[in-house]
């Protein structure tokens, strides 16, 4: 009955308004919008300070190789 992931969000979206009330839908999307933003920019953040540090460690190994 409950297969397919349409099926959940529908569940899940009336269970919201249950909860919630049709006034505040709104603004626990807004939240939400904002959290996931927020979990993409730190992901980004914390993937760019990886490529930095191998980079270094990078650089650092190829200079103090013995030729």
């Amino acid at each position: 009955m409950f297969d397919s992931i349409d099926d959940w969000l529908i569940i899940a979206v009336v269970a919201a308004i249950l909860f919630y009330g049709s006034s505040k839908i709104p603004q626990l999307a807004h939240s939400l919008g904002r959290s996931v933003g927020e979990f993409k920019r730190g992901r980004a953040e914390v993937e760019r300070e990886l490529k930095a540090e191998q980079a270094a460690a990078d650089a650092k190994a190829g200079s103090t190789s013995p030729h």
